[in-house]
């Protein structure tokens, strides 16, 4: 038995050797003496992975119905068995971070920006006023994930949440029509939720990291549009702010590990609010982004958009970890995002 697990181990990393172990199927677990009925219990939970299992808390573990303490414990203790759970080398690091992929975003200009556009195991956050193009970008990604990219990408299918009601399926028509794709094969490609309430919203991901387990490697990117619109409406008021901040940095963490599991690129829309204290300091824009520190912290890149003439739109590196702060300018066509003419 042992040797079988080996050997299905070994095979699991010939295959993607950049990926090592990131898809180590769960019922892997088996090998080590875990009984398929608390695998399938861990699925319904949306743990599909040896990673997944590395990613969750002992106490949510035990939240799980059926699972007790000490099968948790034991459950731990084999993942730990077909994960290292030690440390890398930087060279190591770079080396597992070679199967990271961009998505182009339409425009040459913004892409650039962004260091070759919207980048794999990050969470990319676009926020500004209504009318900045956010929803329209989003669209975009939704056909140029689906185009083949730079450093071998392939191109992929696309999750889209929508909290807002703002999607809409003719729009990635018109978008095809400029990349000459089919526009059926574009929309088949595309997996549509309507998200209702922050609670449903989070309830998605669990089926969204399925999704992703079953079609591995098929899905590249996962767009949130937008990530705080529900939690506004469902929380109201100071008193209910630290709830609503929790709940948040519950569902960024889920999307960063979702992001890591699967390698895929996670996009999110975010809106503006007013900001009272601004006038006080005499800032040039009294407005701010919304979901305070928590959202700016979970965000592995943030950009900021604002109206410019016309159909022109700028964009300015907020935050990043490996980007300079910059801008640049797009326009939105009746094809997407594209570059601006001057």
């Amino acid at each position: 038995m042992l040797e079988e697990e080996d050997q299905v181990v070994g095979e699991a990393v010939h295959v993607d050797d950049d990926e090592e172990s990131l898809f180590q199927d769960i019922d892997l677990l088996q090998n080590h003496g875990i009984n398929v009925a608390d695998i399938k219990k861990l699925k319904q939970s949306g743990i599909c992975t040896i990673k997944g299992v590395q990613m969750t808390t002992r106490k949510k573990l035990c939240a799980i119905k059926g699972i007790s303490e000490a099968k948790m414990e034991k459950i731990k203790e084999a993942a730990n068995k077909l994960i290292d759970p030690g440390f890398l080398t930087a060279l190591e690091y770079a080396d597992k971070r070679k199967c990271v992929f961009c998505i182009t975003t339409g425009s040459q200009e913004l892409d650039k920006l962004m260091g070759g556009g919207v980048e794999s195991m990050a969470i990319t956050e676009a926020f500004g006023e209504f009318r900045t193009g956010k929803t329209q970008l989003s669209h975009t990604l939704c056909v140029t994930a689906q185009l083949p990219g730079a450093k071998g990408y392939t191109g992929g299918k696309v999750v889209f949440i929508d909290t807002e009601n703002t999607f809409r399926p003719d729009r990635l028509r018109d978008i095809a029509d400029r990349f000459n794709l089919d526009q059926s094969a574009v929309l088949d490609n595309v997996l549509y939720a309507r998200a209702y309430t922050s609670e449903h919203q989070y309830e998605l991901l669990d089926y969204v990291a399925a999704k992703f387990y079953e079609e591995s490697g098929v899905f590249k990117l996962l767009i949130v549009d937008s990530i705080m619109a529900l939690f506004r409406v469902d929380f109201s008021g100071r008193g209910e702010l630290a709830d609503r901040q929790q709940k948040l940095a519950q569902m960024l963490s889920k999307l960063q590990k979702i992001s890591e599991e699967y390698n895929v690129a996670v996009f999110i829309t975010n809106q503006m609010t007013a900001d009272p204290g601004a006038a006080m300091t005499f800032t040039v824009d009294p407005k701010k982004p919304i979901g305070g520190n928590i959202l700016a912290h979970a965000s592995t890149t943030r950009l900021s958009l604002r109206k410019g003439r016309g159909e022109t739109r700028i964009c300015k590196i907020y935050d990043s970890p490996d980007r300079p702060e910059s801008e640049c300018t797009f326009a939105i066509t009746l094809g997407g995002i594209a570059d601006a003419k001057e």
